[in-house]
């Protein structure tokens, strides 16, 4: 009789056990699941949309000490060209001798084509002045490349080192906590709070990661330019933040947009 007890206590203690692995990969695929069903239920309505209105407007418009429009910018394909070139950003540009992402490109075509100040532009906080108006722009522009596939080339010698240092980057530890971007984004499956980290050293976890950003925070009501993403990274890792429109997040963003290739840009998207 008692070996029947034990076997039966043994069974129930089984049963439990499956039970509670059961009901806790549940919890886990369900929060997952209410997250992506809460950013589809915003999407509709996603307040991007105004600052792609904004950002239009800011592109056609004469402004800065020279009155002049950005519509001679070239992004990449050409003056005035905006539909496809976030897909090919951060790439090499001969006119500045650098490889540029979409914000600091676009802060060269204000200081050429309309006589803004590049560094005063880059002191600004961000959210405020001049800084907005980028981050509105490339809201904009992010939307006219939105659903194709990111593409950046790796063909000058610029490009392939500033992937290397993009790794490097990445990879580093550093800081009070020894932290890097890898402690969190270079694994699979890995999660903070109800969230998934994407794991942005390989698809399809670079593309989804990379290629969402500009996007709107709903926790905060701010739009977020990818550089102000990357930068807010480094805050959490107790870094200073990096200058605005600085060679280190331009060569992460290298690094992720390689990684992402064949990715989807989704941008501007919405976030928690």
């Amino acid at each position: 009789m008692s070996q029947l007890v034990g076997q039966n206590i043994k069974k129930i203690a089984l049963a439990i056990g499956l039970c509670s692995l059961t009901a806790t990969a549940f919890a886990q695929k369900s929060s997952t699941d209410s997250i992506a069903e809460y950013r589809a239920m915003l999407q509709d309505g996603n307040p991007a949309d105004l600052y792609e209105v904004k950002g239009e407007g800011l592109w056609k418009k004469a402004r800065g000490p020279k009155n002049s429009t950005l519509e001679k910018c070239d992004l990449g394909k050409g003056a005035g060209v905006v539909k496809g070139v976030w897909v090919e950003l951060p790439r090499y540009f001969a006119d500045t001798g650098r490889v540029q992402d979409l914000e600091s490109r676009l802060v060269t075509c204000m200081e050429t084509l309309q006589g803004f100040d590049a560094a005063e532009i880059a002191k600004t906080p961000f959210g405020k002045g001049e800084q907005a108006n980028v981050t509105a722009l490339a809201t904009w522009i992010s939307a006219e490349s939105k659903g194709m596939k990111f593409n950046l080339s790796q063909s000058h010698v610029e490009e392939k080192k500033m992937y290397e240092v993009g790794k490097r980057l990445f990879f580093m530890r550093s800081g009070p906590h020894d932290f890097a971007c890898a402690t969190c984004h270079a694994d699979d499956e890995k999660r903070i709070r109800l969230q998934d980290l994407p794991n942005l050293t390989k698809n399809p976890g670079a593309g989804n990661g990379f290629g969402a950003w500009p996007a709107y925070r709903v926790s905060n009501g701010q739009m977020w330019s990818a550089q102000l993403r990357l930068n807010d990274c480094y805050r959490q890792q107790r870094f200073p933040y990096p200058l605005f429109t600085s060679d280190a997040t331009i060569a992460l963003g290298v690094y992720m947009g390689v990684n992402g290739k064949g990715g989807e840009a989704i941008a501007p998207a919405i976030k928690r």
